[in-house]
């Protein structure tokens, strides 16, 4: 009788390990996901004579899809990353929590990664490109930018950041994982909204309509990519998108904080290339960018504008637009001016400050911060509100 209790005792105890070391595998709580098909492709892409004879590919887009068993929402998520990044920004995050990608995927859409052409798992073709973008982003810089500003205090909202998952800093383990991941892109940035613009163009072709979410950097490319393709275009999601109209900010810290570049960074506007206005633009010197007389507040820039009567932007007019930015980033002083711009050119758009929703404390890696989920479920929810749906699809 004894030994039938130890047996039975040893038997519950190694069910309890076995279930707890699954349990640290899936590193999900919330079951299994389900899905009905996954894998990858390339689209773009075109052969280009080298020596001896022979070809290269460049241009070309590496995309992977999952497709969920339980599809509540019809139309897909392309996830386009930012600068010095890669599409394993959506896949988890750099503490082992589910990205974006998979929670969207549990919201029951289907979700296209991208990497954007000349970058990780796009092949970048020197040949074609050049060099490479100044190497690798440096330790500091990302420190500075994404996981630690307070302490370089360069812009007045630093002092906010809270939600990096560590210390933010070389030796702890989530900014290892992290920095590990930093990679360098094509120098050029009007070269990259050309390769991307087309790139994600031809993957629409192939896939039909989809809802565009851009970060950053890719933020000038998917208004580019919703001019190129505005009925297949379902909804722009811009998470903190690319720099303030025409010309870059730099953010020097107290007092002034802020001084805008003295080049047109962005001629067109909210991109570096040609796009579509109504009346039509001749020339990029048509819109004539001036600059606010007082910012909105004082922790915000002054924005630049287009002269009056403003042009519209004529292939953005009917899609719905959502741009969101972190109480802690780099990019709050700036990116109200984007939503301005687009406002003025005649785009409707809902500007989402994250604090304004109960969201603290984010910085611009929001994707991969500890509240990454709640704004998932924020961007979930308006997309049921402003695209349309099948069936409700609340993120569990």
């Amino acid at each position: 009788m004894i030994a039938s209790k130890s047996i039975d005792y040893r038997l519950i105890f190694a069910l309890m390990i076995f279930l707890m070391s699954g349990c640290a595998m899936t590193g999900n709580p919330r079951g299994p996901l389900v899905l009905a098909e996954q894998g990858f492709f390339f689209v773009g892409g075109h052969y280009v004579p080298v020596a001896n004879n022979d070809h290269i590919m460049a241009d070309q887009m590496y995309v992977h899809y999952q497709i969920p068993q339980e599809k509540r929402h019809p139309y897909p998520i392309i996830m386009i990353h930012g600068g010095g990044q890669t599409a394993n920004n959506f896949e988890s995050t750099p503490d082992g929590r589910e990205g974006w990608a998979t929670n969207f995927l549990r919201a029951g859409f289907a979700v296209y990664l991208v990497d954007q052409p000349g970058r990780a798992r796009s092949p970048y073709q020197p040949e074609v490109y050049g060099a490479l973008a100044n190497g690798a982003r440096a330790r500091s810089g990302v420190e500075q930018r994404f996981t630690l500003p307070k302490p370089n205090n360069l812009y007045p909202q630093a002092r906010l950041h809270t939600q990096w998952p560590g210390s933010g800093t070389k030796g702890d383990p989530a900014f290892d994982q992290f920095f590990a991941s930093q990679v360098s892109g094509i120098t050029d940035g009007g070269v990259s909204e050309q390769l991307n613009q087309a790139a994600v163009a031809a993957l629409l072709d192939r896939i039909g309509p989809a809802i565009v979410l851009t970060h950053s950097m890719s933020g000038t490319s998917g208004w580019l990519i919703a001019d190129a393709r505005p009925r297949l275009v379902k909804a722009v999601v811009g998470i903190e998108p690319s720099s303030p109209p025409f010309r870059n900010l730099d953010l020097i810290g107290p007092p002034d904080w802020f001084r805008y570049s003295k080049n047109l960074d962005k001629p067109w506007g909210i991109t570096r290339l040609p796009i579509a206005y109504d009346p039509p633009v001749k020339s990029a010197e048509d819109l004539k960018p001036v600059l606010e007389e007082k910012a909105d507040r004082a922790d915000l820039t002054r924005c630049y504008r287009q002269s009056e009567p403003a042009r519209k932007l004529a292939n953005l007019v009917n899609i719905p637009i959502l741009i969101v930015s972190g109480e802690a980033s780099f990019h709050a002083p700036w990116d109200h001016c984007t939503s301005k711009y687009l406002t003025q050119a005649g785009v409707t758009n809902q500007y989402v400050r994250l604090e304004d929703h109960g969201i603290h404390g984010t910085g611009h890696m929001m994707m991969l911060e500890k509240n990454s989920l709640e704004i998932a479920q924020l961007i979930a929810g308006w997309l049921e509100r402003h695209v349309e749906q099948r069936l409700p699809i609340p993120l569990r």
